[in-house]
């Protein structure tokens, strides 16, 4: 038990190290987020089982505060609304809960995080390639390689790991710190 437990702090500490060394892609992010909410767009946030709760977790922090007082900004998780969910999955299928939302709510100057440990998530998928089609920035949170659904990301951070814990744990991570430069920005702006 203790091996495991050494193990898995020596692979987060490993992958918040890459991190730390590496963080023009957090800024790049922040800036597209700040954008979007200085020019009055939205930002709509989707992901399955743990990057589902992050996206909330995520929404949370940009439509309340992360550290201190400040405008409120347009973010939506596509997690959060069970009937929308179940209504879609029924009618339309899984693999287009996401999708189906963007369309209703995404417009042009919009912009969606999408959030996928294996960057294979054939839901995530199909919400950003209907992003992409709309015109919204596509931001994306993936576990090392990306997967298929980088190539439609303007944005992507890949925390340096597979494993999918080890890689949840670097999303938040990450998120925060986006949060709180998205968060010094929309307040300067005041």
């Amino acid at each position: 038990m203790e091996d495991k437990i050494s193990s898995a702090i020596s692979r987060h500490i490993a992958a918040a190290a890459a991190l730390a060394a590496a963080p023009r892609t957090l800024v790049a992010i922040a800036g597209a987020l700040s954008g979007t909410a200085s020019s009055g767009g939205k930002i709509l946030i989707c992901g399955n089982g743990g990057s589902a709760a992050d996206s909330q977790h995520i929404a949370g922090e940009l439509v309340g505060r992360f550290k201190k007082e400040r405008p409120a900004i347009a973010a939506v998780a596509l997690t959060s609304d069970t009937s929308v969910l179940t209504c879609l999955g029924n009618d339309y299928g899984f693999d287009r809960v996401f999708e189906r939302q963007v369309e209703a709510l995404g417009r042009r100057g919009d912009l969606l995080i999408v959030i996928s440990t294996s960057g294979s998530s054939q839901n995530v998928l199909k919400a950003a390639v209907k992003a992409k089609e709309i015109g919204m920035t596509v931001v994306g949170f993936f576990g090392k390689n990306g997967g298929a659904i980088k190539q439609y990301c303007d944005l992507a951070f890949l925390a340096a790991e597979t494993d999918t814990p080890r890689v949840q744990e670097i999303h938040i991570l990450a998120a925060h710190i986006i949060c709180e430069l998205v968060e010094d920005s929309v307040a300067s702006q005041r």
